[in-house]
């Protein structure tokens, strides 16, 4: 399978746990945004998400998976192009990658009902960059590697 292309096949192994953020019309504005490259946010967070699930299964860690899926969904829940420096929901333009899982959670927390699970998934995704935000549940520390493994794979590969 190639993994860039096939959005249908990772929308999939989220549905089960997410149907309600999938369907959502900001979650569905993502796709309007980039995030790596020529790859738009919403690609990103289904590709985190998938990710999460195959960490989670072949190192058998026993996680949530309905936190795990939704949290990874969610983690960049901005809903803004953060290369635009004068987009007006970007508060921060230069400071994006400290800022911007403050302005994930405001947003997920505005649309969906959250367990703390998720909320720290969301919250502590970009440790070790926010040093204070030190995950402490397995979900969180899976999520946080699938987002530097994906971001790593879209620079690299998805240009």
């Amino acid at each position: 399978m190639k993994l860039s292309q096939n959005y249908d096949y990772l929308q999939a192994k989220a549905e089960p746990y997410a149907e309600d953020i999938l369907t959502h019309d900001n979650f569905l504005s993502m796709q309007n945004y980039y995030q790596h490259g020529s790859v738009s946010t919403w690609q990103h967070v289904l590709r985190v998400a998938y990710f999460a699930l195959e960490i989670n299964r072949k190192m058998h860690l026993h996680c949530n998976r309905r936190d795990l899926v939704r949290g990874a969904l969610l983690h960049d829940y901005f809903l803004y192009d953060w290369h635009d420096h004068a987009a007006e929901l970007n508060e921060h333009p230069k400071l994006h990658g400290f800022y911007h899982p403050t302005i994930a959670l405001k947003n997920a927390k505005k649309d969906f009902d959250l367990t703390a699970l998720e909320c720290e998934i969301i919250y502590k995704h970009m440790w070790p960059l926010t040093l204070t935000h030190v995950p402490t549940k397995r979900e969180a520390w899976v999520v946080s590697m699938a987002d530097k493994w994906a971001s790593f794979y879209e620079t690299i590969f998805c240009r």
